[in-house]
């Protein structure tokens, strides 16, 4: 990548060790590499603005006009607008887990925001077992209000909950489900686990879904974490793989992704291999973003904001030194996102969790 042409900022960043999330073992997993611990120095422009600190976890990032609203583990959304943070509580119907990666995740605004002040999240609670549900927010002032339940009863383990939500371009609810560490789930077709669903903004099931009554789009999923669509409709997902293997896939109704019977370039009959994986190295993808053929990814163990170019099949980094970055956002040339070094596994630095604005221009070719 051609060097920034501006001034720099340099930082110093210690890279994190090993953590449940992006490299819990299973039987199936290949060949654990070997972990050590760098000291990186990296550059950063000066372009890049802080536009919110001192985020609790931060999840999901939403943009409407020149507001932001941003969800929390810990059960909150945090309103930026002109400069000012406002923390607004979110009232949910059963208790939030405290489990490793769980919580208030998803959370998207609805398309008539504005006249309904509705939204939709996806949060894990405990209640006679943890399970995690998909509903309908509404605002009041400053505080949501779980106002419907839109799915249920999504079981939930200690880890792998995924939880991310997104607006198709059909106008459908997509939701991501992780195997909750149980991998034989995600082949089977009768749980919810290991599963990207699609639902009707009301709950309901849409008439063409691939399978009968069914909310699953694909499955023989691990941990998928990030959605999104391309202009010419192509959907595109990411994965947390086992130790390493983590991956980039394009989603279609009905397909198998395979695990935990492949990985990495692994192929079988009736089973998508992915379009990008990680390889030995561990990214541990979340949210994405796609602008001009090239997909943005939030990696945490990555600790950058990683470039895919879906024309030359080449992927780098083009914002580290942050740490964790758990969502992205894209408008026009400006890339936000979010770091998530108060998970309880990062190291946080001053002010910790941040809200991110860079353009794309300025990371060069």
């Amino acid at each position: 990548m051609k060097k920034w042409l501006m001034l720099f900022l340099v930082a110093g960043l210690l890279l994190y060790g090993c953590s449940n999330e992006e490299t819990e073992n299973t039987s199936r997993s290949p060949k654990k590499p070997e972990t050590v611990e760098e000291k990186e120095t990296v550059a950063r422009p000066v372009e890049l603005q802080v536009l919110a600190q001192d985020l609790r976890i931060p999840w999901a990032i939403n943009k409407t006009n020149d507001t932001f609203y941003i969800s929390e583990r810990e059960g909150a959304v945090v309103k930026v607008e002109n400069g000012k943070q406002t923390r607004q509580e979110v009232v949910f119907e059963k208790p939030l887990a405290n489990a490793p990666e769980a919580g208030f995740l998803g959370f998207i605004l609805a398309p008539d925001f504005h006249e309904t002040g509705k939204a939709f999240g996806y949060y894990t609670y405990q209640d006679q077992g943890q399970f995690n549900r998909i509903i309908e927010l509404t605002i009041e002032g400053n505080q949501w209000r779980e106002a419907k339940l839109l799915l249920d009863k999504i079981p939930s383990g200690n880890i792998h909950h995924g939880g991310r939500l997104a607006l198709g371009p059909d106008g459908k609810l997509y939701a991501t489900a992780g195997d909750a560490a149980e991998a034989e789930l995600a082949q089977d077709l009768n749980h919810l686990n290991g599963k990207i669903l699609r639902l009707n903004q009301d709950g309901t099931v849409p008439n063409d879904n691939p399978f009968e009554n069914s909310y699953v789009y694909s499955y023989g999923h691990r941990n998928p974490q990030g959605l999104v669509w391309a202009e010419d409709g192509t959907m595109y997902a990411s994965e947390h793989g086992p130790n390493a293997h983590d991956e980039i896939n394009i989603i279609e109704s009905g397909k198998n992704y395979g695990w935990p019977v492949i990985v990495g370039d692994d192929k079988q009959a009736e089973m998508e291999s992915p379009l990008f994986h990680s390889g030995t190295t561990t990214w541990a993808p979340s949210g994405m973003a796609i602008s001009d053929g090239k997909l943005y990814v939030a990696t945490l163990r990555g600790n950058a904001v990683r470039e895919f170019n879906l024309e030359t099949k080449e992927t780098k980094e083009a914002v580290s030194g942050l740490g964790r970055i758990r969502d992205v956002l894209l408008e026009g040339d400006q890339l936000y996102f979010v770091s998530n070094n108060t998970d309880g596994r990062g190291i946080p630095q001053e002010n910790d969790d941040k809200l991110y604005q860079i353009s794309l221009s300025s990371l060069g070719e």
